[in-house]
């Protein structure tokens, strides 16, 4: 299946009044920004852009470019509910513009974009996917190490830590490494359902990486027995990516 929607409009074959391009801004610095996100923002008449991950790349746009904030970090009052989101960029195209569509990350990985390519599918609006680097995979790297590894982890799953209740932990049972995306204000609870419901021993290493990749990241390397003990002088923790697994105790904690 083609990532690019069709450049015609319901079955009238009328072009659609504008474009739109859901764009993964990385993990937060603006030089791991693909080549292809940097050309599309310069570009863009209007930048829908959410909390975490896309300031800096907002200094490639055009002087007259729109910038719609749109929030998308959990907890904050002024982040806009997702279908708000969706028809923002369907008002935008509408009225004839190119539309960056700018998620932290990559938009495969817990991004909400099925919803956006629904929206603009409905609408018969073109769009493009556009991948960015996940911070899934950039902040083991941040810390000092990799998610894989030939005789520590020969494999990796990656999994929201926003809804404790409706994820079955038991699933993860026997994994060598887990990556935890949107686990601060849970790490208590995420350790011990690896514990009790998964099988995890409570020693399995555990490395805690707040604001991967920016001026003030910080990595803890803990346990799943103690990580919400040795964390609970830590702060605020969001954002976060929580590694579980030995390959998480082979890095340069920084």
């Amino acid at each position: 299946m083609s990532a690019v929607a069709s450049d015609t409009a319901g079955t009238s074959g009328a072009p659609a009044a504008g474009r739109c391009f859901l764009v993964g801004a990385g993990p937060g610095p603006a030089d791991y920004l693909t080549m292809r996100a940097v050309k599309l923002i310069g570009e863009a008449d209007a930048i829908v852009y959410d909390d975490l991950g896309c300031e800096d790349a907002l200094s490639y746009a055009r002087p007259n470019a729109e910038l719609v904030y749109v929030g998308k970090r959990g907890g904050k009052a002024e982040s806009l509910k997702q279908p708000q989101i969706d028809q923002i960029l369907v008002d935008l195209c509408t009225q004839g513009k190119q539309v960056v569509r700018l998620k932290g990350g990559c938009p495969s990985v817990f991004s909400r974009v099925a919803s956006e390519m629904t929206a603009l599918s409905v609408a018969a609006i073109p769009y493009e996917l556009v991948p960015g680097v996940s911070s899934a995979l950039a902040a083991p790297l941040f810390a000092g190490f990799p998610l894989t590894h030939v005789s520590l982890s020969t494999s990796f799953t990656v999994v929201s830590g926003h809804d404790i209740a409706g994820t079955d932990w038991a699933s993860f049972r026997g994994l060598p490494t887990l990556v935890v995306l949107m686990a601060g204000r849970n790490l208590g609870q995420i350790a011990r359902r690896l514990v009790e419901d998964a099988g995890w021993a409570p020693d399995t290493p555990v490395a805690v990486v707040r604001s991967a990749g920016l001026p003030d990241q910080r990595t803890w390397l803990t346990c799943l027995a103690t990580a919400e003990s040795d964390l609970a002088e830590a702060g605020q923790l969001s954002p976060c990516i929580v590694v579980v697994g030995k390959v998480a105790a082979t890095g340069s904690i920084a």
